[in-house]
């Protein structure tokens, strides 16, 4: 079976489950309003775009409170670089970078506290978006929450730091609309340009899981006081 038969072979099962309706052929995103884009459409092999899935004003209260706990940080980079995104966790792990390296911790660094627990809404919200992608059972235990302010922007990186990868990530937007990159399994060549807006949720897991991807720099020229938030969910233990 080619590609593209395999992509609509699985878009059509999407689509019963989901009680939508056939599906259209791939679109060319970049060319549309969201309003015009499918629920549910395929950005690669296992890599799944739900449009406005998730509700973002109760997010947005959701992490008022878990940045009142654990404030937003710029983290440094291994090589000595300071991230353009802010960030800060909830849940039983939080993801770190510092001149050690990347990794995982279960207190917060800056205050030795445990992370704030991560709302039972969110882990709902995270469990479902990929159950409706395809990967049932999901139960996260870190979610890191990312902060753009105009101007920033997520290098080309893979998620890679879990000690299973068999759990798919879930990545939900609020805010500020940001182009999604795609890469796949090498960081070179051209990547899947994807428009995000406001709720919108990308889930990836399988061969996709360990994909190269990126958040291209948001403009400058948004709005006083506008910013996005990622919601990014994982397994980390």
């Amino acid at each position: 079976m080619s590609g593209v038969d395999w992509q609509h072979t699985v878009i059509a099962v999407i689509s019963r489950l989901l009680s939508v309706g056939p599906m259209p052929p791939p679109l060319q995103t970049e060319l549309l309003p969201s309003a015009a884009l499918p629920a549910v459409s395929f950005v690669a092999e296992e890599v799944v775009l739900l449009r406005r899935f998730a509700p973002t004003a109760a997010l947005r209260s959701a992490i008022d409170a878990i940045a009142a706990a654990a404030p937003f940080r710029h983290l440094s980079t291994p090589g000595g670089g300071s991230m353009s995104v802010a960030m800060t966790n909830c849940g039983a792990w939080g993801w770190h970078s510092d001149a050690r390296g990347y990794r995982y911790l279960e207190r917060d660094p800056g205050s030795d506290l445990p992370w704030p627990a991560m709302p039972l809404a969110l882990a709902e919200l995270a469990a479902r978006a990929a159950a409706t992608a395809g990967f049932p059972g999901f139960a996260p235990d870190c979610c890191l929450v990312n902060r753009y302010a105009p101007g920033a922007q997520m290098g080309t990186h893979r998620d890679f730091d879990e000690h299973d990868l068999r759990h798919p990530i879930v990545s939900v937007s609020i805010g500020l609309p940001a182009v999604f990159l795609w890469y796949g399994a090498s960081r070179q060549g051209p990547p899947t340009r994807v428009p995000l807006v406001d709720g919108d949720v990308l889930v990836w897991g399988g061969r996709a899981r360990a994909g190269y991807h990126g958040v291209r720099r948001l403009p400058v020229r948004a709005e006083a006081g506008a910013l996005r938030y990622n919601l990014t969910f994982r397994r980390a233990r």
